[in-house]
């Protein structure tokens, strides 16, 4: 079983093209993980804060949670096309998007994982964070990150130093 995060981007797309090259006929769960409205308001600024007594956290989950099931089908649906014996997964988010990442790795037993990559490094890296890095941190089975085709492209004519 494979596991791929799935968030609808362009790289998200780009690790399941990978993934079906790699792993062709294998089963996968594509995930889409939603967060609930209460988590975000938690961490925002105080200025949020008031929407508290006002926001219909139900309604606005229910729609999260329809919209990353969305996500999750079409992803999985891709998954297919590209030649992976893929299921849509969808799940809340639970604390940090890897740890997230790797409890539901845990749940459906896979034997690796895999991930997409903006490719972030140096001060970008450090103030948005990289799922990838972290899920690579601590994940305890493979890990494959397919980095953006810019990304790849950019690191190649380094590599070759065309900088």
């Amino acid at each position: 079983m494979i596991l791929i995060g799935y968030d609808g981007s362009d790289n998200a797309k780009d690790a399941i093209r990978h993934a079906g090259a790699l792993f062709q006929g294998q089963p996968a769960a594509v995930l889409s993980v939603w967060e609930p409205f209460a988590d975000i308001v938690a961490r925002a600024p105080a200025g949020l804060a008031g929407a508290a007594g006002i926001t219909d956290y139900e309604r606005l989950d229910d729609a999260s949670r329809r919209a990353a099931d969305q996500q999750a089908q079409a992803g999985a649906a891709l998954a297919r096309d590209a030649g992976l014996d893929a299921t849509a997964r969808t799940i809340p988010r639970a604390g940090a998007m890897a740890q997230t990442i790797l409890n539901e790795a845990d749940a459906v037993k896979a034997d690796a994982i895999v991930l997409g990559s903006r490719g972030l490094t140096g001060v970008g890296s450090f103030f948005l964070g990289s799922v990838s890095h972290a899920v690579v941190q601590s994940a305890d089975r493979p890990v494959l990150i397919v980095p953006s085709p810019e990304v790849a492209q950019e690191r190649t004519e380094k590599r070759r130093g065309r900088d």
